[in-house]
């Protein structure tokens, strides 16, 4: 059966007490210092990557920021551009009016000149038909029925030039 026997118990204590003494001298400080470096090393990567990704959020909102104000600047821009070809088709279209205005202006006043000229030019030949008519009737002496004949070929010699 079992027997305990004390001399063999503490003797097994005693070598189990040094066994482990020994092994945490040195077994157990190496393994300690290997999970504190490997702690370590773990809570300085999650400190990058957190400062990282702090960096990369921040980096987007700027981005996100200067993709705004470049939008805002292109409409700008784009608002500046049709502003600047409305006022420029208005001013086209106006000085379209204003030479269309000053050649009407320039046409009826060079029909008035032309029809004065004309005017004119009638009331010379006029004139001139007159006084050969009055010279020719002061030359002859004549009767009505010649009067009416004369006065036939005078007013057919003005219808001619006319």
């Amino acid at each position: 059966m079992l027997e305990f026997h004390l001399g063999t118990i503490l003797f097994q204590l005693i070598v189990f007490v040094i066994l482990m003494i020994i092994v945490g001298k040195f077994g157990a400080k190496p393994v300690v210092e290997m999970m504190r470096k490997r702690q370590s090393y773990i809570d300085n990567q999650i400190e990058k990557s957190e400062s990282s990704r702090k960096e990369a959020e921040s980096l987007l909102a700027e981005q996100k920021s200067e993709l705004e104000k470049v939008r805002q600047e292109a409409q700008t821009i784009i608002e500046r551009a049709k502003k600047q070809g409305e006022s420029e088709a208005d001013s086209i279209i106006s000085a379209a009016k204003d030479r269309a205005d000053r050649l009407v202006v320039e046409a009826r006043a060079e029909i008035t000149r032309e029809k004065d000229k004309a005017i004119a030019s009638l009331r010379d030949e006029v004139a001139e038909l007159s006084v050969l008519l009055a010279t020719k009737i002061l030359e002859k002496e004549i009767d009505e029925k010649q009067y009416d004949k004369e006065m036939n070929q005078v007013l057919k010699e003005v219808g001619e030039r006319l």
